[in-house]
């Protein structure tokens, strides 16, 4: 007689507490999806305001937390900056740790000739103090008749208010100078873990890859696989251009002002090229710190005339001819995110925070452009006016 199966049945009272447990949570999940908002069904207020909370949170971790994420931020950077050469030592057989330190080694060099150069020019500048002294004793002078003839202030009463506003100046640049050597002391400290922070990057750089990946849903994932890729692209271009750019505007304007007779030429050109590193605002502010050091050092008006022209070629080579060619225009951001930026960078995080503002604009509009939810931050951040984007 053939055996019938045995049908066991087990209460829920019957069953152990972990199957209890885990059978309550599944039958909890089921009901949460079931009754789930989606997301397109969630009022466009509603996501705007969930947006731009997150637009502000995102300001106050970085405003709260700049000193150790602006480095973690340039050592990102650099570590993409520095990919190319370490994937060429690793294949051309040096071992992984080897690979590493050596990209490093280089850029350290590299900065370090850089800091050399400057150093020798800001020594050179130093030893004409009282010939510089001269000639701003003269340009006050002339300054101080200029008032005169304009608004009708003799010299005694230009000292008289200078006199009482005296206090208020020197409170002022006192505060200033005490807030800026904390700042630097601050920021050599986190710097000097810099080269740490990018070998421990590019040594773990396929752990954050594949976070990146497991943290999207399975059906970005794929969307994840190109972006990454893209914005690795993306970077690595613009920084590599900003590096030719500083190199070529030292070399190209030092070279120029040196031969034209112009003190402290390569000075000029090395303001000029790492405040050209910041859009809009740094050439503005190079052009003017490039006069005033001709003014300092040169009672020739020639000299300002030839500074200025030599500093309006340059940029004008840099900005229609150069720059396109190196960098191209991958990602377009339009002038007014990107002053937007630089502002918002500078008052997070001080200068570094404005060099870092266009790669970081351009690592997020990327991602926008590729995230169906937030494709029209990317049409703000853009520049593209058609009509039908």
């Amino acid at each position: 007689m053939p055996l019938l199966p045995l049908k066991i049945i087990v209460y829920p009272d019957q069953r152990h507490p972990l199957q209890r447990q885990l059978l309550l949570n599944y039958r909890n999940e089921i009901d949460f999806n079931r009754h789930r908002l989606p997301m397109n069904d969630i009022p466009i207020t509603v996501k705007r305001s969930i947006e731009l909370l997150g637009l502000l949170a995102v300001g106050f971790i970085l405003s709260a937390g700049k000193y150790i994420i602006v480095p973690l931020l340039l050592a990102l950077f650099i570590s993409i900056l520095l990919l190319p050469l370490f994937r060429f030592f690793r294949k051309i057989g040096i071992p992984e740790i080897a690979a590493i330190l050596l990209p490093i080694v280089c850029l350290t060099i590299f900065a370090g000739g850089i800091g050399w150069l400057f150093y020798d020019q800001l020594s050179s500048f130093l030893q004409d103090l009282p010939a510089i002294s001269r000639n701003i004793n003269r340009l006050l002078d002339h300054l101080s008749i200029w008032i005169r003839k304009v608004f009708g202030y003799s010299p005694d009463e230009q000292l008289t208010i200078l006199h009482q506003n005296n206090d208020r100046l020197l409170a002022y640049v006192e505060s200033a100078l005490k807030q800026t050597v904390t700042s630097l002391s601050r920021w050599f400290v986190l710097f000097g873990i810099l080269p740490a922070y990018i070998f421990f990057i590019l040594f773990y750089r396929k752990i954050f890859i594949k976070f990146i990946t497991m943290s999207v849903r399975k059906r970005g994932q794929e969307e994840a696989g190109r972006i990454i890729p893209l914005l690795e692209r993306v970077v690595l271009r613009y920084l590599v251009g900003l590096l030719i750019q500083f190199s070529y505007i030292i070399i190209l304007l030092g070279c120029t002002l040196t031969l034209a007779g112009i003190k402290h030429g390569f000075l000029i050109g090395i303001l000029f090229a790492f405040l050209n590193l910041i859009p809009y605002l740094g050439p503005l502010i190079g052009n003017i710190l490039g006069i005033v050091i001709v003014l300092a050092s040169s009672e020739n008006l020639l000299d300002v005339l030839i500074v200025f022209g030599a500093i309006a070629v340059v940029q004008f080579l840099d900005n229609n001819i150069l720059m396109p060619r190196i960098v191209g225009a991958q990602v377009k951001i339009n002038a007014l995110v990107s002053i937007a930026g630089i502002f918002t960078g500078g008052a997070l995080a001080g200068i570094s925070g404005m060099f870092l503002a266009m790669p970081v604009i351009a690592v997020i509009k990327i991602i926008f452009d590729h995230s169906a939810g937030f494709r029209n931050w990317g049409v703000l951040l853009g520049d593209d006016r058609s009509p039908n984007t």
